[in-house]
């Protein structure tokens, strides 16, 4: 499976799948691409680093949403990009897009969906008071965050935290997760019927059989 990472910041998700591939962990994923939305971000540079092609299609250049997604798939064409992973990357994506890779597109988000959904998820679980918070791969809809889970860890919100401290533990569990979740997508083992995600073999849910990732 031919994939590619969307991003628009310093990429330490993108980091965390760069170096499973250079441990021979994502296979048969392979990383093609690498595709910012912001120039000179600090995750074009980790993608040069890791000799991967690191390309800047700035969504400012483009009309509307619409314009710019067609530059965007064209890109990911000339790459034979079969599926996309977001990593930090802030546009939401329409439905045409979405269209493109059916059940084919992933996105972390730092937080136990369908709780504290959009930006800045640390401060919304301090500001809330709750014990436990987490993180979430899903995949991706024409909502916000709201597409079915694929696999969710939970973090627990520690006394003294603030919400840098908490999502650099959130981040963490980011950086295991999304990798195994890659690498199962690309070997067949991943299915989505309604919002049920379920993993082979014998269709566990992943919530049930985690450690089948």
């Amino acid at each position: 499976m031919r994939f590619a990472v969307l991003v628009s910041g310093s990429g330490t998700n993108l980091q965390a799948l760069l170096d499973a591939e250079g441990r021979g962990e994502l296979a048969p994923a392979r990383l093609v691409v690498v595709v910012s939305n912001r120039p000179d971000v600090r995750a074009l540079d980790r993608a040069r680093a890791a000799g991967k092609p690191a390309i800047t299609v700035d969504h400012k250049a483009f009309a509307g949403r619409e314009a710019f997604e067609r530059a965007l798939l064209a890109e990911l064409a000339i790459h034979g990009v079969e599926a996309v992973v977001l990593a930090g990357f802030m546009r939401v994506l329409t439905a045409t897009f979405i269209g493109a890779f059916p059940q084919r597109i992933v996105n972390t988000h730092p937080a136990l969906l369908p709780a504290f959904p959009g930006t800045d998820a640390a401060g919304q679980a301090l500001a809330h008071g709750v014990k436990l918070t987490g993180m979430s791969v899903h995949f991706v809809d024409a909502g916000v965050d709201t597409g079915p889970i694929i696999a969710q860890r939970a973090v627990r919100v520690l006394p003294g935290d603030d919400a840098a401290a908490l999502q650099r533990r959130i981040q963490a569990e980011e950086h295991r997760v999304l990798p195994r979740v890659v690498q199962a997508l690309a070997a067949g083992r991943i299915t989505c019927e309604g919002r049920r995600v379920l993993i082979a073999p014998a269709g566990a849910s992943l919530d049930d059989a985690d450690e089948l990732l």
